[in-house]
């Protein structure tokens, strides 16, 4: 599956002196085939985490257009989009999210019951152990660290094994080990035929990527 994003951009307005246009990311075009695996590395407040919202059908461009294939995203109504993201999208988000009543393991096997056909049980396990909270699955979020959650989070967004994954700062809790096997997955899961996109503040990752940018003040700048 082919991500296509044609001169997208995200405007606020400020209430301040002068002009009152903040562009959290500048006019923008970007692709990403099947595959591939391409890192965004920009600070804190660059644009990065907007545009892959963007991306992801969760935030709508102010301008542009985002198409998965021949499907433009955001001609689809809320609904539908929300459909065809849990469908075609692992997402990572930056946030700790895991539904509070359910297990670690039940937490990661939630899409792939929603939305799969077969039982993925023996991958959730796999994942649990090559992420190191094999011994977690039967412990519920509120007794979670903040690694530890995030990586309830990489394993629930690649259990289905999407067309498309989208990880937005996915090392951000993790210890140098931990981050080296999270690129690792990422990296696998392109070469298994994904279409990847990492957005990090951390260097270590460009070294798993194909294509590298960069991002400052909401514009995107390719390096490799």
């Amino acid at each position: 599956m082919k991500v296509k994003a044609d001169k997208i951009s995200r405007q606020y307005f400020r209430r301040s002196k002068g002009s009152n246009v903040f562009y959290a990311v500048a006019e923008t075009d970007f692709s990403l085939a099947s595959g591939e695996l391409a890192v965004i590395i920009g600070r804190s407040g660059s644009g990065k985490s907007t545009l892959l919202n963007m991306l992801a059908g969760i935030l709508q461009p102010t301008g542009g257009q985002v198409h998965y294939d021949e499907t433009d995203i955001y001609s689809l109504d809320d609904a539908k989009r929300s459909v065809f993201r849990n469908q075609k999208i692992g997402l990572i988000p930056q946030g700790q999210t895991g539904l509070q009543s359910l297990t670690v393991l039940e937490n990661i096997l939630l899409p792939s019951r929603m939305y799969a056909d077969e039982d993925k049980t023996g991958e959730a396990a796999a994942l649990t152990e090559r992420l190191g909270i094999a011994h977690l699955q039967g412990v519920y979020p509120d007794e979670l660290s903040g690694g530890e959650m995030r990586r309830l989070a990489i394993a629930r967004a690649l259990i289905c094994r999407p067309a498309v994954l989208l990880a937005d700062e996915p090392t951000g809790d993790l210890d140098d080990e931990n981050t080296h096997i999270v690129l690792g997955l990422l990296r696998e899961a392109a070469d298994q035929g994904a279409a990847v996109l990492l957005v990090t503040h951390e260097t270590e990752a460009a070294g798993y990527a194909d294509h590298l940018y960069r991002m400052d003040g909401g514009v995107l700048t390719k390096e490799k």
